[in-house]
Formats: structure tokens, C-alpha cells, sequence
């Protein structure tokens, strides 16, 4: 039973939405202090805060301000769907980034979305999609414009909420969750542009990024991200069925310049995954980072880091965005720590390569770079009947977990692993199913956070970590949050990596957002099924 404070708690929030201001394109694009409006907190993809009153002198003093539970047993405020159950509606471990607009916290799990106050972490309301049975990938979060919430669900339906009340707006189909498409992409707002992402790791789908309008959902463009028969990268397809089902999904956050008008997508693996023969050449545009007009879905360039892959090497990390130096010239870059072990600076205005430099010592499945900064797959490395040794394994040298840039130091930040793995062949047939290949693990050379150079790829410093990729943030404070893969949550000095503090059994399952509240800087997780926020003791503050 909710008690009277409780009570009055959640009128006071509802109160403050009714007042609150909606939420423009200004502040998306340049977000306040007191707010976290998109997956990476702006466009940029770099988990940057300006914000710096917990920096390396007092963040000794960070202490747990509140815990809670989310989804605590209560009963949903809305629901909509097809079906009579939610299908999966009990997860309550958010794998994405929570947004802040106007002291609420919104964050989703397959089939849920979850209005929070920030103050103390009481819900506010919560909506349940009562969906058809599909795979549950986890949910990458919302996005938020105007008072609208947008998400999608496992069996691929866009829905759309009223932010003050989580009544649903509207809800459209993307993708036939029949046909084995999954659905987890946090929509993304550029203008009047919903920006949406089909996934699939299965063969009967061709995968898409596509815009919807926001007032009602109608489809406004879609890209394939394996190319269609009009399109130039058709030509690295063998025929229409192999690109029809050549796999190339979008899951993960995508990062957007106003100034160029481009869209920044990094696409998902080829199918068969681990067997090509059946797939000869290329296979645009799996495997890359594609730029794309928001207003038209037209094709500006692309840029692909692994072609004809063999290993499930998508191409599905966060691709950031810096505004830096290069031989002295100022340059607008795209920089991105491939799954496959190699760091790639691009320059974002063309797709023309500026740099390409392992990140990991171990890497072994490419004889050189070619002059347009592609790596030259060994053909060796492929699986094999006999097994074949390849770094790093199909889980990759770093994964879909943020990565962070901060400017302040000019580092790059990325959770890696340097791990070996034997490749075998199991599928003879010339139209292989599947992977086509099984592999075992044989080596772990270690886990480590690593802070890159942008300008020259250099490893600047490593921190040993029990787990390899991870969800960072970093802050002009001077500080770098993750995890140490031991279930602690951590405060690294973003120059050094020296370890400056820690909070035991607080493990983030979600990348950390910061915002200010109330006069005062707060860091928040979701650990497990909680969210924790973290502020200065009072002693600290005061410094």
C-alpha cells in the first residue's frame, strides 16, 4: 500500500510534467545541465559532461543517495498490443541509457517503459506492451521529443507516449517479427525524424534503418543496410537472395553532425555469418559505418572496416564524433574502436580514412592496410576444417558497450579483451546455414580499459579490468565511470587511469548519465534490477 508521502510525491512530479517544458530540438542538440535527452546525452556519441562540480579532488566524497527498485511490483498505469500477456515484461535489468527531462528519469526493458523521479527514484507511471512472442535482444532505450516518448519493442512495433502519463500515442509496425526480425534500437530525434533500426541474426531479413514521422508514425524513408538492386554496393553481392538475407543489423545508437546534416550508422555482421562462400565479394554495407541524409535517406558515403567478414565482426559500436586537430588543420572526425581490433579515424564530412591502428596487441587476421585504410583480410584466417587460430574470437576485441571521448584530454576511452580463439568449419554446403562454423576459445591474454590518442592511435595508458568491454562516461571534471568487472562501480582519473574511487556491488548494467538537480551534480547507474544515484556527502560538496 503506497503510503501518503508516496502519495504526495507522485502528485507533486505530475504537477511539475504539467508545467514542465517540452523538450525542443535546441535542447537535444545542446542539452542543458539538468537534463540527459538521447542515448549518448547529445549527438555526439562521445558520453561527455561538461559538468564538473564532482571532479578528481572530491569525488572520494561520491556517496549513494538513493536506490530503487525499477518496476517494483506495480501494476502498469497503460498497456497496449496484439496480445493478452507481456511477453517478457519482467525484465527489469535496463541494458540501455536512462533519459532525464524535467527531473524524470525514463528507461526501457523489452516490452516496458518506466517514468522515474529523479529525486528519489519513486515511479511515476509505467507502460506495459503486451506484444507477440519474439526475441528478446534487451532494449538499447527511448528517445524523446516534444512531450513524446518513442521505443520499440521485441516484435518490432514503434510505439509513441505521452511523456506526462505514458498513455500510448500510437504504435506502427517496422519490421515482420515473423520473419525472425528483432527489434531493440533506441529511436533517435533529428527534426521532424524519427530515426528507427531493424536488427535480425538470422537469415529470412533484410535489415534497415528508416525514419517515421513523429506526429503519426507514417514511413517516411528506409536504407537497407544490404544493398538492394538499385543501389552502387549491389555489385558486392553474388545476387539478390544472398543480400536479401545478408544480415546487416542496426541495434545500436547511431550519432548525427547538425552542421553536415549526416547520420552516422554502424551496421551489424554478414549472414551466413562465418562462411562466405555462398556470398562473394564485399557485402555492402555490413560491417561499416554508412553517413546518411536524415530528410532523404540517401547514401552520403560509407566506410567499411571489415569486408567479406568471416568472424562476426559487426560494425555496431558507438561511432563518436570529435571536432580535433590533424596535422595541425582543424578536422571534423568519426572515430571508432571496431569490434575487430582495429581504432579508425575517419574524416566524417567525405568517409576518407585518417587513421587505421590496432587497439590490441593480438590481432591477427589481416597481412596489411590498403591505401584507403582497409584492412587486408588473410584469407588463412578463415574457419577451417582444421581449425584455424584467429584474434580476437567472434565477441571482439570491445563490443556494443559506449565507449567515451573526452575532449578536455584528447583520449579515447574502450574496454578491451585480447583473446584467442580456433575456427571451425562445419557447414560444407555451398549455401551454408547459419554461423557454418563453431569456435572454441584457447587464450585470454588479459582485460583492460585503454585511453587512446585520437591524433596518432597510440595506447596513452591501460587499466587491467576482469571484464573487457564496458559502458564508460567521461566528465570535464577529470574523470572517467565504469565498471572493474569485479561488480564495482569506478571513478578513474581520466588522464592517468588511476583508480580514484569505487562502489562496491554496484556493477552498471547500463552506460552512467550525469545531470545537475537541484543546484547539484548527480551520477546515475541501473545495477541489476536498480537504479542508483550518487552525489557529493555534503562534506564533498562544500569543497
Amino acid at each position: 500500500m503506497r503510503t501518503l508521502q508516496s502519495l504526495l510525491l507522485a502528485a507533486t512530479a505530475f504537477a511539475g510534467l504539467a508545467r514542465s517544458q517540452a523538450l525542443t530540438q535546441a535542447d537535444i542538440q545542446k542539452p542543458k545541465p539538468d537534463s540527459w535527452p538521447t542515448f549518448n546525452g547529445d549527438y555526439s556519441g562521445r558520453r561527455y559532461s561538461p559538468l564538473k562540480e564532482i571532479n578528481t579532488t572530491n569525488v572520494r566524497d561520491l556517496t549513494l543517495e538513493w536506490s530503487a527498485k525499477i518496476g517494483a511490483g506495480t501494476p502498469p498505469t497503460f498497456s497496449g498490443g496484439p496480445g493478452d500477456l507481456p511477453q517478457g515484461g519482467g525484465q527489469v535489468a535496463p541494458r540501455g541509457t536512462p533519459l532525464l527531462v524535467n527531473g524524470v528519469l525514463y528507461t526501457v526493458v523489452p516490452n516496458a517503459v518506466f517514468a522515474v523521479d529523479a529525486h528519489d527514484g519513486h515511479e511515476i507511471w509505467h507502460y506495459v506492451w503486451k506484444g507477440l512472442p519474439a526475441f528478446q535482444l534487451g532494449n538499447r532505450g527511448a528517445g524523446i521529443y516534444g512531450n513524446w516518448l518513442y521505443f520499440e519493442t521485441p516484435d518490432c512495433h514503434l510505439i509513441s507516449l505521452d511523456i506526462k502519463t505514458g498513455k500510448e500515442r500510437w504504435s506502427q509496425v517496422i519490421a515482420d517479427v515473423k520473419q525472425d526480425h528483432f527489434c531493440s534500437f533506441p529511436p533517435t530525434i533529428i527534426r521532424n525524424h524519427v530515426i528507427a533500426g531493424v536488427g535480425g541474426d538470422f537469415l529470412d531479413m533484410a535489415n534497415y534503418v528508416e525514419s517515421r514521422d513523429p506526429e503519426t508514425g507514417d514511413l517516411q524513408w528506409q536504407f537497407y543496410t544490404t544493398a538492394h538492386k538499385d543501389d552502387p554496393g549491389f555489385k558486392t553481392w553474388p545476387n539478390e537472395a544472398a543480400a536479401a538475407h545478408g544480415g546487416g543489423g542496426v541495434w545500436t545508437a547511431p550519432t548525427y553532425d547538425p552542421e553536415l546534416n549526416l547520420l552516422y550508422v554502424g551496421t551489424g555482421n554478414v549472414e551466413p555469418t562465418m562462411v562466405g562462400v555462398s556470398r562473394p565479394g564485399d557485402n555492402l554495407y555490413t560491417c561499416s559505418v554508412v553517413a546518411i541524409n536524415p530528410d532523404t535517406g540517401k547514401r552520403a558515403w560509407y566506410f567499411q572496416y571489415s569486408p567479406h567478414d568471416t568472424h562476426d565482426w559487426d560494425a555496431s559500436q558507438i561511432p563518436v564524433l570529435i571536432d580535433g586537430t590533424i596535422n595541425g588543420q582543424p578536422r571534423k572526425l568519426l572515430a571508432q574502436a571496431y569490434r575487430g581490433g582495429l581504432f579508425f579515424v575517419l574524416d566524417r564530412t567525405n568517409g576518407k580514412n585518417i587513421l587505421t591502428k590496432p587497439f590490441v596487441e593480438s590481432v591477427n587476421w589481416f597481412t596489411g592496410i590498403a591505401p584507403n585504410g582497409q584492412p587486408i583480410p588473410d584469407k588463412t584466417k578463415e574457419p577451417s576444417a582444421a581449425g584455424t587460430l584467429t584474434s580476437p574470437p567472434s565477441g571482439g576485441a570491445t563490443g556494443y558497450p559506449s565507449p567515451a571521448f573526452n575532449p578536455d584530454t584528447g583520449l579515447f576511452y574502450v574496454g578491451t579483451s585480447q583473446n584467442y580463439a580456433v575456427f571451425y568449419r562445419t557447414d560444407n554446403d555451398p549455401q551454408p546455414e547459419g554461423y557454418g562454423a563453431q569456435e572454441h576459445s584457447v587464450a585470454n591474454l588479459g582485460n583492460s580499459l585503454r585511453a587512446i590518442d585520437y591524433k596518432t592511435g597510440n595506447i596513452v595508458w591501460t587499466h587491467p579490468m576482469a571484464a573487457g568491454a564496458q559502458n564508460l562516461m567521461t566528465t570535464a571534471g577529470g574523470l572517467l565511470f565504469g565498471g572493474d568487472g569485479y561488480g564495482d562501480f569506478v571513478a578513474f582519473d581520466a588522464k592517468t587511469g588511476k583508480a580514484l574511487w569505487h562502489q562496491a556491488n554496484a556493477a552498471p548494467g547500463n552506460p552512467p548519465i550525469t545531470f545537475e538537480l537541484d543546484g547539484r551534480q548527480h551520477i546515475l547507474i541501473a545495477s541489476g534490477g536498480n537504479f542508483m544515484s550518487f552525489a557529493l556527502a555534503a562534506s564533498g560538496a562544500a569543497k
